[in-house]
Formats: structure tokens, C-alpha cells, sequence
């Protein structure tokens, strides 16, 4: 190293990869663990697809639901009308916790960080007007994803529309929530069983439906590194695998319905190997581990959001250019799907406003930056290269520490990836109250103008009304029918058999999220956390 290079500062990713001011061939060689091959070929570095988005751009999905259904409904039409090519449905804490819009515990928390779904009435009016055999929806949903599932297709029945015509995903990723989120509800063998009767039915009976979308964006928001992110989402991925195997689900079968959902934060170099990184060391894992055939069995399909974590409410239109980034990353890292944050979600829920900007954002990118043009035009810069093999390496290893422990659920009852996250989310902060890590607006570059950016107000009234409506129905059911749906769930779910078939039975005779989570409660037990090991 020459006196010149000596004296430069030190440059890191967030993984600890050091980042040389010079990358040269030597730094990215092409090795049996890199070797290079085109898009769509195996190991899929380069992009899933031959073509990627010559053929078909991303699917662009802007992440929302507040307030109610209707209000919800309004939201969904409007991003559509503004070019959105797909929806993705924000649920509230009482509806991802399995609680009724009028429990105790619902009370204050009814459509405010989503919208409220307590009935198959109102998933009816959550998509009123929108074709659902033509519009791929993505649910944000976990701990009741079985549930809110029923009532998707119980609704695409009622318009017309069979099971294997609608297409779309639930995250469904319930060991992320123990790691890094919390909203679950029954401990985690019960709730791996209720995963895989969703990989099992969906198999059968809604073939173009993604069954699980594996996410690491959780991760990344509590404080993990990006190598992080791929290691313990993939571990996840490699513990929902083997459960579906041992359950007598053939691995081709299932697979090729896994899909994934990353994070896409600041260091924008950094975020594109990754990407490759977490496809390469996927499609190896499903080859070599669990002896896939099927190619779709062995390609990382994604979704990508925008890092939330990295919005400031000061100076919140700086906001627009670090989505800009990185929603840039994400495509040239290969996204499937992307949703682009706006600039006001430091300080409440997204703006009409806010969210058609966020959407031009991706549409500038598709339309008019010419980076669809080509696929993977990053593949074979040296520094890319270099960093997609320490990215793969440093997961590769978090692999192996987690199998040492005996898998990702034993690893997370000993607490082993919660504390490796509070660790990494501590390092950054402490860097950046050092002033080592810059945040534009916050540490440096600081500004006293206050942040004019109008907010969006949830009505409290519309809390109310949900509450009617809920108990309005409850008043006109056929309540015999409603118990003799719900006495079935709670006999499946003493047994082995496939709880779906009974809860789409329970919502469509008019039983309620809560009831029906209630009598997996009543089976199953709740989790309430245990301390590490």
C-alpha cells in the first residue's frame, strides 16, 4: 500500500467489509463460489430471469392501508388510477395480533398503522371495485395470515373469481416476529404448523399464489448489518423448508411459491451485492441441502422496500432522495416487486401526496433512467463482485453457527440472533452520536426550519364506526352456523389435519378474525416471550 493510500480513512460497509479505495480483478476472482453466468442461469447471481426487466418491469407496489376499509379502498384505487401495478395491504396491530376492532386490547389502535379487518365484510369493501383476478395483492400479515388468506378467497369466490385465477403473496413469516418484530400470537412449533397447512393447501388449490415472503426487511429495521439480513432471513427460509419437508410436503411441491422480501437501506454499493449475494447462496442452499430440481425451486424471488429506518423527520423532503437511492439499489440488485417509502413516514402515515411522489420515483426509474435496459449492468465491476462474495461469505457463516446451535428455532430460543442484531443496532447508533456516521440533517448539515410537511389525521371517529359495523353483524349472523365453523377449527387444530379448509368455512359463515384466533388460543396456547438461554 503506498503513503497516499495509508493516509485515507478507513470507508466500511455496515457488514465490516472494508472497502478499498482501488478494486482490481484480483479482489472479485471468479472462482467455483462466484462464477458468473448469465440471468436466469444457475446460481441465479446475475437475476432470476434471462431478460429481467427488458421483458416486464418490477411490479410496483406502494404499501398502504389506515383508517377503514373504505378509506383503504379509496387509497388502493387512487394509486392505481397514478400507475401502481400491484397492491400491498398494511393491516393494524389489533388485526395482526387476532384481536376484534371492540376487544379491550384494540382500543385506540383500530385502523391507525393499518387498515382493520374483522370480518369478511371487510375485506369485501377493502377491495371493492378491484379486479381481483388481474391485480397481484401482497399482504403484510403473520401471526392471522391463515386467516386473512380465507377471507381473500372467500371474497374472489363471492365476485367470481376461483382460487387458482388469483395471484398475490402473504408474508406468513412468523420467526422473523420472535427475532426482530413481536407481532405473534401462539408459540413457534404451533405456528410452524399453521405455515405449512398454508404451503400444503395453497399447493393444491391456488397455485399462483406466493405462500410465504421470507423477510429480512424486519431484520434490518431492529439494527442488523446487510449480511445480517441475508443470513438470518435464509435460516428462516431453511427452517420453513425443512418443517414443510418434515410435514411430507415434497420440496418441489412448495418451493417454487417461496418468495422473499429485503431491505433496501444506504450504503447503495453495498445493497446491490447483497441482492445477488442472498440469490446465489439460495440457490445452493435449495440445491445442495434440500436436493431441488425444480429451477423455480431454486430462484430468490424479492420484494424490496425502502429502509424506513433511515427516514428522518427532519429535513423529511432530504427523504425523497434517500428512497431515491435506494429504490435505485433495489433494481439493479434485481427486485421482483418494490415499494418506495415517502417523505413523511418519520412523522405519520403517508400523504396522498407523499405516496404519488414515492410512486413517480420507481416510475422515473422504469421509464425514464435507462437502467431496465440491460440486466445485472453492475455484473463484473470489480467491487461488486467482491463485495457479493464477502456478503455470501459472512452469511455463509451465520448459516453454519445457526445449524451448529441445532437450526434457526433453537438459535432464537437462546437468543443468539436477537442479541447479534441489539449488537450491530447499538454500533451504529453509538457511531452516529460519535459523529462517525453521518445522517444528513440530524448530526451534520442541520437546519432550524421546522418540517412543513402537511400530516395525515386519523379520524377517531371512523374507530367507532368500525365497531358498529362489527357488532351489527354479529347481530344479524346465523350465529349456530357461526359456532359449528368455529367448533371445527378448534377439533382440526387438536388434530393433524389442514386448518385452512375450516377457517375459509369460519369466515364465510361470518366469524370473526378474533373469534377464530380465539379458538387457536384456546389449542395452541400464546407465546409471551421467554428469556434467553
Amino acid at each position: 500500500m503506498n503513503t497516499k493510500e495509508s493516509a485515507e480513512k478507513k470507508a466500511e460497509t455496515s457488514s465490516g467489509i472494508e472497502m478499498k479505495t482501488v478494486f482490481r480483478p484480483a479482489d472479485a476472482p471468479l472462482d467455483h463460489t462466484s462464477e458468473l453466468n448469465d440471468p436466469g442461469e444457475f446460481p441465479y447471481t446475475r437475476g432470476p430471469y434471462a431478460t429481467m426487466y427488458r421483458g416486464k418491469l418490477w411490479t410496483m407496489r406502494q404499501y398502504a392501508g389506515y383508517a377503514s376499509p373504505a378509506e383503504s379502498n379509496a387509497r388502493y384505487r387512487y394509486l392505481l388510477e397514478q400507475g401502481q401495478t400491484g397492491l400491498s395491504v398494511a393491516f393494524d396491530l389489533p388485526t395482526q395480533m387476532g384481536y376484534d376492532s371492540d376487544h379491550a386490547m384494540a382500543r385506540g389502535e383500530v385502523g391507525r398503522v393499518g387498515v382493520p379487518i374483522d370480518t369478511i365484510e371487510d375485506m369485501e369493501l377493502l377491495f371493492d371495485q378491484i379486479p381481483l383476478d388481474r391485480v397481484s395483492t401482497s399482504m403484510t400479515i403473520n401471526a392471522t395470515a391463515a386467516i386473512l388468506l380465507a377471507m381473500y378467497i372467500a371474497v374472489a369466490k363471492k365476485h367470481g373469481v376461483a382460487a387458482d385465477k388469483i395471484s398475490g403473496t402473504i408474508q406468513n413469516d412468523i420467526l422473523k416476529e420472535y427475532i426482530a418484530r413481536g407481532t405473534y400470537i401462539y408459540p413457534p412449533q404451533q405456528s410452524l404448523r399453521i405455515v405449512t397447512d398454508i404451503f400444503a393447501y395453497c399447493a393444491r388449490e391456488t397455485p399462483r399464489w406466493n405462500t410465504i415472503s421470507i423477510s429480512g426487511y424486519h431484520i434490518r429495521e431492529a439494527g442488523s448489518t446487510a449480511a445480517q439480513e441475508v443470513a438470518f432471513t435464509l435460516a428462516d427460509a431453511i427452517a420453513y423448508v425443512q418443517a414443510a419437508i418434515d410435514s411430507g410436503l415434497d420440496v418441489d411441491e412448495f418451493a417454487p411459491r417461496i418468495a422473499f422480501f429485503f431491505n433496501s437501506h444506504n450504503q447503495f454499493l453495498e445493497e446491490v451485492a447483497k441482492f445477488r449475494a442472498a440469490r446465489r447462496l439460495w440457490a445452493r442452499i435449495m440445491r445442495d441441502r434440500f436436493n431441488a430440481r425444480d429451477p423455480r425451486s431454486l430462484m430468490l424471488r424479492f420484494h424490496a422496500q425502502t429502509a424506513g429506518s433511515s427516514l428522518t423527520a427532519q429535513q423529511p423532503e432530504v427523504n425523497i432522495v434517500r428512497t431515491t437511492l435506494q429504490a435505485l439499489a433495489a433494481v439493479l440488485g434485481g427486485a421482483q416487486s418494490l415499494h418506495t417509502n415517502s417523505m413523511d413516514e418519520a412523522l405519520g402515515l403517508p400523504t396522498e401526496h407523499a405516496a404519488r411522489i414515492a410512486l413517480r420515483t420507481q416510475q422515473v426509474i422504469g421509464y425514464e433512467s435507462g437502467v431496465p435496459d440491460t440486466a445485472d449492468p453492475l455484473g463484473g465491476s470489480y467491487a461488486i463482485e467482491y463485495l457479493t462474495n464477502e456478503i455470501e461469505q459472512l452469511a455463509s457463516d451465520y448459516i453454519k453457527k445457526i445449524d451448529d446451535i441445532g437450526g434457526m428455532l433453537r438459535a432464537i430460543e437462546k437468543g443468539y440472533p436477537q442479541r447479534e442484531i441489539e449488537h450491530a443496532a447499538y454500533e451504529y447508533q453509538r457511531r452516529v452520536e460519535s459523529g462517525e456516521q453521518t445522517v444528513v440533517g440530524v448530526n451534520r448539515f442541520t437546519s432550524d426550519e421546522a418540517a412543513s410537511v402537511p400530516l395525515l389525521r386519523i379520524d377517531p371517529e371512523l374507530e367507532r364506526q368500525q365497531v358498529e359495523r362489527l357488532n351489527a353483524l354479529r347481530g344479524r349472523r346465523d350465529q349456530r352456523a357461526v359456532t359449528e365453523a368455529l367448533d371445527q377449527v378448534e377439533r382440526a387444530a387438536r388434530t393433524d389435519e389442514n386448518l385452512m379448509p375450516h377457517i375459509l368455512r369460519a369466515v364465510e359463515s361470518l366469524a370473526t378474525l378474533g373469534e377464530i384466533s380465539d379458538r387457536l388460543r384456546a389449542v395452541f396456547g400464546e407465546y409471551t416471550g421467554a428469556a434467553y438461554e
